[in-house]
């Protein structure tokens, strides 16, 4: 009787010793696993969701909304403002994005990326079509200033900016100015116009 409960005790200190070898490895995976996730796939995993998310830019400026689109560099916030709108934002852009405990756990386990055309757009590509559309944008820059205009063209790394009020079109008599920005120095793209990207 007693060899029965010596064998029975090592059998439960084996099975336990083994649950938490399974449990270490589990973790360590895990670990390695989170390690390799970039912000861009956690930023993809609340594209299209109605999942809140409040915005801290490295500017000090914020803002509230959905990411309505993720590409190779920066994301789309559709801003939950009256006015609404859109602001594109690069990767560098951002300090911090906040959203609710259950949209962060999401994130850390985002489903298998289908490639898609949109994840391979950089910020050029887009303010290049943006500035084909002639949609009239205000840039936020990393100094804390902010221009408004239309981008006339946009180059690999870089911008020219047509100078002009938020609310009008790009004609020549309204124009006030030009500036040439590097795309180093965006904090963001605000769309004026009722433009949309997803």
């Amino acid at each position: 009787m007693r060899w029965d409960r010596l064998f029975e005790d090592l059998e439960d200190q084996l099975a336990s010793e083994w649950e938490a070898e399974r449990a270490a490895l589990d973790t360590e995976a895990e670990r390695l696993r989170l390690a390799g996730l970039s912000l861009r796939e956690r930023l993809r995993a609340l594209a299209g969701t109605d999942a809140a998310v409040s915005l801290d830019c490295v500017d000090g400026t914020g803002a509230r909304g959905t990411v309505s689109a993720v590409g190779a560099d920066w994301f789309a916030l559709a801003v939950a403002t009256r006015r609404g709108g859109a602001l594109l934002v690069p990767f560098a852009g951002a300090a911090a994005i906040g959203m609710s405990h259950e949209a962060m756990l999401r994130t850390a386990r985002p489903e298998p990326a289908v490639a898609r055309l949109a994840d391979r757009m950089t910020l050029g590509f887009v303010l290049r079509d943006l500035s084909r559309r002639r949609i009239p944008v205000t840039l936020a820059l990393t100094a804390g200033r902010e221009l408004s205009g239309t981008i006339d063209r946009a180059g690999a790394d870089h911008l020219d900016l047509a100078l002009h009020e938020r609310d009008q079109p790009r004609r020549a008599d309204a124009v006030s100015g030009h500036r040439i920005v590097p795309i180093a120095v965006l904090v963001w793209v605000r769309l004026e116009s009722a433009a949309t990207l997803a």
